[in-house]
Formats: structure tokens, C-alpha cells, sequence
């Protein structure tokens, strides 16, 4: 089979595994094509966390469509699993159903499978061909690589800017910089990432939700910086956290305060102490990750954003770009303090392409690649 054709079919694999998108973490996702004599068969996706595999989808649609898979390929976006978790082995199921042939996009850089998956199929006499579309494939897992490899979240930056960098006026008002149709992207990533992080001056100046507005979604974690614990009880952070899913990070100094078992009792607020009131990126994504929180939203204002690249832990991001000026001095720029006095010391951002919304321009770049 030339590598067009498989090129072809792994495309496909590509677009499934998508659908998966905001449903599976902190798993993968993960796309199956099963095709034989020219023709598709099967097809699945992981579609929900402890959930079939997109490998178990197709191969058992493959099954009712033909009674012999001895001449069938089935194409993977990832190498198949080798181990016992919530579901058993795909690369098993593999075996058993009798194919001929496995060809696999990314390899899984998770301790338990780790090549373990591709050599129970070898050993079973079926070909395997790897690295097939391996960037495009690797490109929809970075959230899980990261994660399985560090146990730290992806962070994700989102930011909207006029045209001269500017998050608000000097008065601070930001509604609306960007048209709806940026505005409707913004929601597709709060329904990709488990959790959405701004800091104390947001949530004061704004009062958002930080919730998902896309039908049936489900809401991520509401991540709040706040060192002196000045959250409010009305603030919609605090008097809509019906799902329990808003988490303050704050200082050890505020450990057992009023306010804060006010919180906890009565809001079930989840909390993070910190030393100090300075904290360092770094400690912020280790907590975060220790609670099983894959990958991180970014929507901060100027401090946060500007923390966030000084310290390089910027993974990727998104940045919207208005058809407006303020011409404004005092207005608000979406990053600062860097004091760089050469054009050589600036921040290069990676890997851009660009995306259109109506009048508006998204910048989206790419800082750093895992796997």
C-alpha cells in the first residue's frame, strides 16, 4: 500500500480523534480507521474519559461489516495501549480480531504502553508501520504528552488586544475588544482545557464566570491567583460554584482565616496555599497538575501574562488581534515590565499561523513541542 493511501486514511483517523476534544482528559485523543479491499469498515474515536478506546469503535463496527479481517489495516493516531487500565489492551484486541496490518501515527510516550504496544503486535505476526503523519498526529496530544511526561499542565495563553496592544482603556474598560466570532473561539478552548486561570484583578475589574456557554459542555476549573485572598463572596466565581469547581491560590498566610473557611464550607471552594505572596509559575502548574489537571486556559491580565512568558512556561496560545486603536498612553498593555533594550532581547514567538474572524486576526503560535 503506497504511502499516500495511508497517508490518506490517517488523515481521516486524524479528524475523528478530534471530536474528542475537551471529553477525554486527561487521556488522549485518539482516532481508528479500519479499512479493507479499498473500502472503510470501521471507524471510532475516543469519545469520554474511562470510555472505549477508538480502536475497540472501529474494530467492532469493522466485525459487523465483514467476517474476515485477515486482509484488513486499521490506522491509529496513537500506538495502540498494552496495558490493563479502565479498558483493556487495544493492541490486544488487535490480535485477536486477526489484521493483517497497523499503521500508527504518534508513539506513546506513556511508561506503560512506550513501544510495549507496537511489539505485541510485531510478535503476532502483524505489519506495522509507524510515524505515519507522526507531526500532524503529535499536534492534537500535546496537552496529554506534556502531561504524561512532566505532570505538569499544558498552559494554553489567550489574550485580546487592539491593534496598538492594548487590553483596556485607561478607565479599564475591555467590553468588547474583540467581534463574537473571536469571541466563539475563546469558548472552544474553554471547552478544550480543564481549567481557566486569571488573576485577583480580573475577577475584580471583570466578575466573570469563567464558564463554558457552548451547549452541554462541561464547565472547567476556575483557577484564580489571588495571594491576599480578596475574592468576594459576590463575585460569580465564588455564588456560582455549583459544580465545586473553583479553586483559589492563595497564601498560607490566609490558611484558616474567616473568609477563607467561609469558603470552604459554605462556597466548596477548593484551595492551594502557597508561601509567601509572590508566586512563581512553576509551583502554581506542580499543585495544579497534582490534582489531575491536564492543561491550563490562560485569560490573565497584564501581570499574569507577563509572569507567565518572563518565565517560560508559555507552551502555545492564541492571540486576538481587534480592527481597533485606542491611541491611548495610559491604556493597558497586554504585557510589561520586561524592560528589553534591544530588538535582539525580544520574545520571539513560534511556529505563527494565522486565523481569520471577520475583521479580526488570531495569532497562534506554537512555543514548544513534546514527543
Amino acid at each position: 500500500m503506497n504511502e499516500n493511501i495511508d497517508e490518506k486514511y490517517m488523515k481521516m483517523a486524524i479528524e475523528l480523534a478530534k471530536k474528542g476534544a475537551g471529553a477525554v482528559n486527561p487521556n488522549p485523543m485518539v482516532g481508528a480507521v479500519v479499512v479493507q479491499d479499498g473500502k472503510v469498515i470501521g471507524t471510532g474515536y475516543h469519545k469520554y474519559f474511562g470510555g472505549p478506546h477508538a480502536e475497540v469503535y472501529a474494530l467492532d463496527e469493522a466485525s459487523k461489516n465483514s467476517e474476515d479481517l485477515s486482509n484488513a489495516t486499521i490506522y491509529v493516531t496513537l500506538e495502540p495501549c498494552s496495558h490493563y487500565g479502565k479498558t483493556p489492551p487495544c493492541a490486544e484486541k488487535i490480535v485477536k480480531m486477526g489484521l493483517k496490518r497497523c499503521v500508527i501515527g504518534s508513539s506513546d510516550p506513556n511508561p506503560k504502553v512506550a513501544g510495549k504496544g507496537v511489539q505485541i503486535l510485531k510478535n503476532a505476526g502483524i505489519k506495522v508501520a509507524e510515524n505515519v503523519l507522526k507531526t500532524e498526529c503529535d499536534a492534537i496530544n500535546q496537552v496529554f504528552f506534556k502531561y504524561i511526561i512532566t505532570k505538569l499542565p499544558y498552559l494554553f495563553l489567550k489574550c485580546a488586544i487592539t491593534l496598538d496592544g492594548k487590553i483596556a482603556t485607561k478607565t479599564g474598560n475591555s467590553k468588547w475588544i474583540t467581534n463574537e466570532a473571536s469571541r466563539e473561539k475563546v469558548q472552544f478552548y474553554r471547552n478544550k482545557f480543564m481549567g481557566i486561570m486569571v488573576g485577583i484583578n480580573t475577577v475584580l475589574a471583570d466578575n466573570p464566570s469563567l464558564t463554558a456557554r457552548i451547549k452541554d459542555d462541561i464547565n472547567p476549573y476556575r483557577i484564580i491567583i489571588d495571594p491576599h485572598l480578596k475574592t468576594e463572596k459576590n463575585n460569580n466565581v465564588i455564588k456560582e460554584n455549583i459544580d465545586e469547581k473553583t479553586i483559589i491560590i492563595t497564601s498560607h498566610n490566609n490558611e484558616n482565616s474567616e473568609k477563607q473557611l467561609d469558603f470552604f464550607e459554605n462556597n466548596k471552594v477548593k484551595f492551594i496555599f502557597l508561601n509567601g505572596t509572590k508566586f512563581r509559575f512553576e509551583e502554581i502548574l506542580e499543585k495544579i497538575g497534582k490534582l489531575g489537571i491536564d492543561s491550563v486556559l490562560l485569560e490573565g491580565g497584564q501581570s499574569l501574562i507577563s509572569q507567565a512568558f518572563e518565565e517560560d512556561v508559555v507552551d502555545a496560545g492564541e492571540i486576538f488581534i481587534a480592527n481597533k486603536i485606542l491611541g491611548d498612553n495610559d491604556g493597558k498593555s497586554f504585557i510589561a515590565g520586561f524592560d528589553k533594550e534591544n530588538m535582539n532581547e525580544a520574545i520571539i514567538l513560534k511556529n505563527v499561523k494565522y486565523n481569520v474572524y471577520g475583521e479580526n486576526v488570531g495569532m497562534e503560535f506554537l512555543q514548544k513541542s513534546y514527543n
